[in-house]
């Protein structure tokens, strides 16, 4: 069942970094002199814009876009900042099916390239998938399922990419999950408190954004780690995910105080 694969995730993470991912004192980046947040989350948006707008193939499109998540990490790791969770695919993209499929296409094109990544081993970067990501074409799930196990027992920087991510699924998965403990006699409704949907959210054990930037030029609250996002910065570039620059990145750190 769905709510089973959801538990297993939920209970691998917490195995993996429970004891790693407690907050710390954080300290200035050496080059910037500034407060670095340690987790920095990112939608990717304005994909198709981008593309009709300058007259190219969406696949094409999708692959520069696709491609500029190494050099984002290659500046997660300059920065410091342990947790990097990007929106890669929404839920909802599966209703437009050319959109759906190009990117699905570039997917498979560029996660093996991720996964053997040097700087990835280099610099111990686990990386995780966030969502229901086992619900995809089977050519884009074996090599999420690659991508996941290489780098299983990194543990110094964080990268979580979310595929076909809902945040409002989020968190009635985890509800669904406390249900079904309450049905069993596990607990009394009573107990159900925040640190509990917490504790069943695909983000249990990572600490929540300090800082979500939201690409594209719609100023609409991103529908990512919506629980987390209470007390997160939102910075809104007013460009779409091709035209982001690392300067944009650095331009939404300085907000983080």
């Amino acid at each position: 069942m769905v709510i089973d694969k959801v538990q297993e995730t939920v209970k691998d993470i917490h195995e993996k970094v429970k004891d790693i991912l407690t907050p710390e004192k954080e300290a200035p980046s050496e080059e910037l002199k500034l407060k670095v947040p340690k987790h920095i989350a990112i939608t990717m948006e304005g994909v198709k814009a981008y593309a009709e707008n300058n007259n190219l193939p969406l696949k094409e499109s999708y692959e520069k876009s696709l491609g500029m998540i190494p050099n984002l990490i290659k500046n997660q790791v300059k920065l410091n900042v342990t947790i990097l969770t990007i929106l890669v695919l929404p839920e909802r993209m599966k209703r437009d099916t050319e959109q759906f499929l190009a990117l699905i296409d570039s997917l498979v094109e560029f996660l093996p390239k991720l996964t053997q990544d040097a700087l990835i081993h280099k610099k111990r970067i686990k990386i995780s998938v966030l969502g229901k990501w086992y619900d995809l074409p089977g050519r884009v799930v074996d090599p999420i399922k690659e991508a996941m196990d290489q780098t299983k027992e990194y543990d110094d920087f964080f990268l979580n990419l979310c595929l076909n991510y809902n945040g409002q699924e989020e968190i009635v998965d985890a509800c669904r999950i406390i249900a079904r403990q309450v049905k069993a006699g596990k607990i009394e409704p009573e107990m159900i408190n925040a640190a509990m949907i917490k504790d069943n959210l695909y983000t249990s054990y990572f600490i929540p954004p300090n800082i979500i930037i939201k690409t594209g030029v719609k100023h609409e609250i991103p529908a990512l780690l919506l629980w987390d996002s209470m007390f997160s910065i939102i910075h809104f570039t007013d460009k779409s995910w091709p035209e982001l620059k690392v300067a944009d990145i650095l331009r939404a750190v300085r907000k983080y105080k």
